[in-house]
């Protein structure tokens, strides 16, 4: 035998995904499921307790028909009527699978490997998850309050920084930024940097000094505003989403966007959704009576609640024997399924989606057995 014939076969090596891929924790949505109970409550996720508007169930329902033809890639019916309801240039418009693809997007249009993405402490996950995909570095100012601080955020910005992420209000504090906060914010940061307001759930806001960031995004050369279908309008099941940003902006996302990335369906329902005021108003007004009743009732027990714009709670279990783990099993025991929010840093807390009459009854009554018992 030869040296050759002797010489181990070398090793096959598997595919690697480019560096920093395997560093990011995945997403991990609402739980919806408890072993054991056939049909629980879920108030974990954000959702619209009313369900879809009828007038969209009928939409989708109707779109059945065009089911093996490709959806309009430019979702132009569709564009017209945000563009129409919200008084906003169509061609300024961007379209994704629910707003989560449209922060993908801009992160993989406008970030390099090394490049900043700064946000706030508590700041919506899918924001630092695109980011990282990128190989960017994520900056998070601190939320001492849980409220994010405009100044702490401007301060983390320099010369390698590309865009700038805040929600408003914010998931999953509930808090939110006043309209003159924003445009501090807007005004301190230079003009190479985007910054992208996250409104999801501003359909439900009712504090007066809270102002939509779209006026503002009129005339900016710099700014995005996105809104999603998923929350008010009670369309989470199609992923709808959309951003009103500078033509520029709109125009180079256009050229990575996948080519048919709203379904005829969600389009359909989207477009009723949106033509439905009845749906909102109702959808509205159940957040508007319960909230702060929710609220009253919680912190009546000893808990905190921290102050919410949006449709749901945040919850702080103080009490090292009464943690928020404890609760969460305890609700479960029950039947509801909150959201354990320790992927943000808040393993203390807990989430709760405002619900119907009887299923926010139902969050009360198991809270006080699990605080007194």
């Amino acid at each position: 035998m030869t040296a050759d014939t002797l010489a181990p076969a070398p090793v096959a090596k598997a595919p690697e995904p480019k560096p920093g891929i395997l560093d990011i924790a995945p997403y991990v949505g609402g739980k919806a499921k408890i072993e054991g109970v056939a049909e629980p409550i879920k108030l974990s996720s954000n959702e619209n307790p009313l369900g879809a508007s009828p007038k969209a169930k009928q939409a989708y329902f109707d779109a059945v028909e065009r089911l093996h033809i490709y959806p309009d890639g430019r979702a132009t019916k569709l564009r017209e009527a945000v563009a129409s309801k919200f008084g906003l240039e169509p061609d300024r418009l961007i379209f994704g699978n629910g707003s989560d693809e449209i922060f993908a997007l801009l992160n993989q249009a406008y970030l390099q490997p090394g490049d900043v993405m700064v946000t706030s402490q508590y700041g919506f996950l899918a924001y630092r998850i695109s980011a990282r995909a990128n190989q960017a570095e994520i900056r998070m100012a601190p939320e001492p309050d849980f409220r994010a601080d405009v100044d702490a955020m401007l301060a983390l910005v320099d010369e390698r920084t590309k865009i700038v992420f805040l929600s408003n209000p914010a998931n999953p504090t509930g808090t939110w930024n006043s309209g003159e906060e924003i445009r501090r914010l807007h005004a301190g940061l230079p003009e190479n940097v985007l910054l992208v307001i996250d409104e999801a759930y501003a359909e439900y806001v009712t504090q007066p000094d809270w102002e939509s960031a779209l006026p503002l995004a009129r005339e900016a050369k710099n700014l995005v505003v996105t809104r999603t279908f998923s929350k008010i309008h009670g369309l989470a099941g199609l992923r709808v989403g959309f951003g009103y940003a500078p033509l520029s902006v709109a125009q180079a996302v256009d050229r990575i966007r996948l080519p048919f990335n709203n379904a005829i369906p969600a389009q359909e329902a989207a477009i009723a959704a949106l033509d439905d005021q009845d749906h909102q108003d109702r959808s509205r007004e159940l957040v508007r009576q319960w909230l702060p009743r929710l609220t009253q009732a919680i912190r009546g027990m000893g808990l905190e609640v921290i102050p919410s714009a949006g449709n749901f709670v945040l919850v702080r279990f103080p009490d090292p024997a009464k943690t928020a783990q404890a609760a969460d099993a305890w609700l479960h025991s029950k039947g509801l399924i909150v959201r354990p929010v320790g992927g943000y840093g808040l393993t203390d807390c807990l989430r709760i989606t405002v619900g119907t009459a009887e299923q926010n009854e139902l969050v009360i009554e198991a809270l006080r057995g699990f605080v007194g018992g």
